[in-house]
């Protein structure tokens, strides 16, 4: 049994998609991040870095329990423990290295790109254009990469088409404003398009809806998500 800690943000997103497609039996743990839940005790025993998503595996090596924490990690430790959605052998340089890039680029800084449009006080101007554009290079590199091809490794869907439906999801708030905002990648729109039209992604999004997570953001909130923007508690 997979214990999945979770919150209907981008990262927890794909170890969603994962586990409904792979059809693993798993728990899904709400953790409202906007309570400051991820910073109790308990969890940080799971993930010591405070973070959605995490698992753990309740069969893991040597039939131990093995926590995983970190969407690339937990996506590269399914698959393998599955033998779904890797890839041919020959593939493995290639996954590795998009998986990465994915893990590295295209998700902190659609982050921060979104953090900054809509978290930040106005007149932070560099910091807005700074994180959308670098956001938007990520996005023109995978759209060139796509030319001819289905997928993003080899011919076959894998972890890391699953990785960046993640928060391909979010590009209209990545790219506020934009009317279609992936249109100037047209590539990587129909990827997105097929990985969306996937029946378990609705299996996906479904995941928490019977929880009530909290939607107001006020001070606990903020502090709850951004701890590092005030000092620590006396």
């Amino acid at each position: 049994m997979i214990r999945f800690y979770y919150h209907p943000t981008p990262n927890p997103a794909k170890i969603a998609l994962f586990l409904e497609e792979a059809g693993l039996p798993y728990e899904a743990l709400p953790v409202d991040t906007s309570k400051g839940e991820q910073h109790a005790p308990a969890f940080r025993a799971i993930n010591p870095n405070g973070k959605v998503p995490a698992i753990v595996d309740t069969d893991g090596p040597a039939g131990k329990d093995a926590r995983v924490f970190d969407s690339t990690a937990i996506l590269i430790y399914l698959a393998e423990k599955t033998g779904q959605f890797l890839g041919s052998p020959e593939d493995r340089p290639e996954l590795l290295s998009w998986l990465l890039f994915l893990g590295s680029g295209l998700g902190p800084f659609s982050g921060q790109a979104v953090h900054f449009q809509f978290a930040a006080p106005e007149g932070l101007d560099y910091a807005v254009n700074r994180y959308r554009r670098e956001a938007e290079r990520h996005y023109q590199v995978l759209d060139d990469h796509l030319e001819g091809r289905a997928y993003l490794v080899g011919d076959t869907y894998t972890i890391a088409d699953i990785s960046a439906w993640g928060w391909l999801d979010r590009a209209s708030r990545v790219r506020k404003g934009a009317e279609s905002p992936l249109a100037p990648f047209p590539n990587l729109k129909r990827l997105f398009e097929t990985v969306d039209a996937r029946p378990a992604v609705a299996r996906a999004r479904a995941v928490g809806k019977d929880y009530d997570f909290k939607k107001i953001s006020d001070d606990e909130t903020k502090r709850a998500l951004f701890p590092s923007n005030y000092p620590p508690a006396a």
